[in-house]
């Protein structure tokens, strides 16, 4: 219990440290106008790609589960149909034997 409390009270002491996102550049740090435009230009194309691809992998794991999807939907039709078969047959050789 002692240890939980001081590791919860080391963490609020610390400084909070920012979070760089890879492949952003530090744009405040430049002094030329037309620098510092174009380093927002580069941020803004790199987050845009990320952006993009982070909507085709989205897309691609859509259509991979549509498809397992479709496939244990086919697999849950045709295990039903064999259900029904063997609950007529069971129904058929039910009657025969309480015949006999």
């Amino acid at each position: 219990m002692m240890r939980a409390v001081i590791v919860a009270i080391a963490l609020l002491a610390s400084p909070a440290l920012a979070q760089d996102i890879r492949g952003l550049e530090v744009c405040t740090a430049e002094k030329q106008m037309e620098r510092r435009t174009s380093c927002l230009q580069a941020n803004t194309e790199f987050l845009h790609q990320t952006l993009d691809r982070q909507q085709r992998e989205a897309r691609r794991q859509l259509a991979a589960s549509d498809a397992e999807i479709a496939a244990l939907k086919s697999r849950l039709a045709k295990l039903e149909d064999e259900l029904a078969q063997l609950k007529k047959a069971a129904a058929a050789n039910k009657p025969a034997a309480d015949k006999k």
